[in-house]
């Protein structure tokens, strides 16, 4: 095998990344804020971020200087898990390589018995690295949003699109590749050794192989706000958001002889659908000066679902990309100087693929230092987790950020870090 294959992979796995980053996972978006909350919002949410969290929090009572006009323009984040140094085993490997084919170039029934050592060591080095390397999991996840708001009690009006991609890279042993080098590895003489050479024309092909799965979407739409006010003096902000979503895969697949780094692309490796979703929120405030606020989101009212392709049906299988009603109900204390608000998924998300099963109980705090600053911390524990999924566990992520305010202009930070993850966010912004 030539040892310039993992590198071609290597690159395949940071291009598939780039030309999907405009694309977007069932895992829905956060604004940097909420990223440094622990992922909360539903009850919290200020305007430019209130169409992608609950809509209905365009319509909720704001601060003087953010219930006027809202502006996210962009908003970033990303995280990556590589629990198992994916990309460093793929480098290390491509070094035996090298070695393993130098060996046998050189190699005949004459060889020394250190050679035949030296060639059996190797042999026995590569063929543990792949198994090593095999079924260990690698995921990239990239976020972009952008979206405005005009808020206000009467009719609340903001637009949105958003994205985040998830995409992941697995290594896979093919059995006859381990039996290749076990045979060498136990061979009794330089003559077996040959033999073993030849009977593969002294160009060994292995059949162990990379995949690329990601799955994505991205979507555009409008949000809607208003206030009903209750018999009992209350006011209950209810917001709708028609939007339209395009669902996407891709799953490339091939073995490490095999690879081409310019033939991965190809159309017969993704699938795609779209159509128009919905998302419906509710918001309440209550106490002696509305310092309680309780929110309530379904997320894609409309089920959704798209196979991945199967470019090659016999080392392939079939993935569905399954886009269900997400229901989150969250409650938050507020007041000038702190926000402190939990949130739960009540509804699980089907992972994908070699994801997670998610369904997260979430705690986020903001504390205020008279607008110019803000200090947020969170954490967020995944009740879905378990050790039997496919891919990378997602369990507790202990997540942090800073905000300042500028002569109107706004930035946002966040940070979020966990056994398996690591990740940040950025937003610039403006509200008045």
């Amino acid at each position: 095998m030539k040892a310039n294959r993992f590198s071609k992979l290597s690159l395949a796995i940071g291009l598939s990344v780039a030309t999907t980053s405009a694309m977007a996972s069932p895992q829905a978006f956060m604004s940097a804020r909420s990223f440094a909350m622990g992922g909360t919002g539903v009850a919290v949410a200020h305007p430019s971020a209130a169409p992608l969290a609950n809509p209905a929090m365009m319509a909720a009572p704001q601060h003087d200087w953010a219930d006027d006009f809202g502006l996210m323009l962009p908003s970033v984040n990303a995280r990556f898990a590589d629990e198992e140094e994916v990309v460093d085993q793929i480098d290390d490997i491509q070094d035996v390589i090298d070695q393993f084919d130098g060996q046998i170039d050189s190699f005949n029934a004459g060889s020394s018995s250190a050679d035949v050592e030296n060639f059996q060591n190797t042999a026995r080095d590569l063929s543990g690295r792949l198994e090593a390397f095999s079924d260990d999991t690698m995921r990239v996840n990239l976020g972009l949003g952008l979206g405005f708001a005009v808020p206000s009690s009467r009719l609340a009006v903001g637009v949105f699109t958003n994205g985040n991609l998830t995409a992941t890279v697995r290594g896979e042993l093919d059995d006859s590749d381990k039996a290749l080098l076990d045979n060498i590895a136990n061979a009794q003489t330089a003559g077996d050794i040959e033999t073993i050479l030849n009977d593969n024309n002294r160009d060994i092909e292995f059949d162990s192989r990379g995949r690329i799965l990601a799955s994505a979407v991205i979507e555009a739409g409008v949000s809607f706000a208003t206030t009903f006010q209750l018999n009992n003096g209350d006011a209950l902000q209810v917001g709708v958001s028609p939007k339209y979503i395009e669902l996407r895969t891709f799953q490339y697949t091939e073995t490490v002889s095999g690879f081409e780094d310019d033939d991965f692309d190809g159309d017969e490796y993704q699938t795609d659908k779209s159509g128009f979703n919905l998302d419906i929120g509710a918001a309440y405030a209550f106490g002696q000066n509305r310092e309680w606020n309780a929110g309530v989101v379904v997320k894609n009212l409309i089920p959704m679902e798209l196979d991945s392709a199967q470019s090659r049906p016999d080392i392939e299988e079939k993935f569905t990309l399954e886009l269900n009603p997400l229901v989150t109900a969250g409650i938050a204390h507020k007041s000038d100087y702190h926000v402190v608000t939990a949130e739960l998924d009540l509804t699980k998300k089907e992972a994908f693929g070699y994801e997670d099963d998610t369904q997260w109980l979430a705690v986020g705090a903001e504390f205020d230092a008279w607008r110019y600053a803000q200090l947020r911390v969170g954490v967020r524990h995944n009740l879905a987790s378990n050790d039997d999924n496919d891919g990378i566990e997602e369990d507790t992520q202990f997540t942090a950020g800073l905000g300042l305010n500028i002569l109107g202009a706004r930035l946002d930070l966040g940070a979020l870090f966990s056994s398996a993850d690591v990740g940040a966010a950025i937003e610039l912004g403006t509200s008045f």
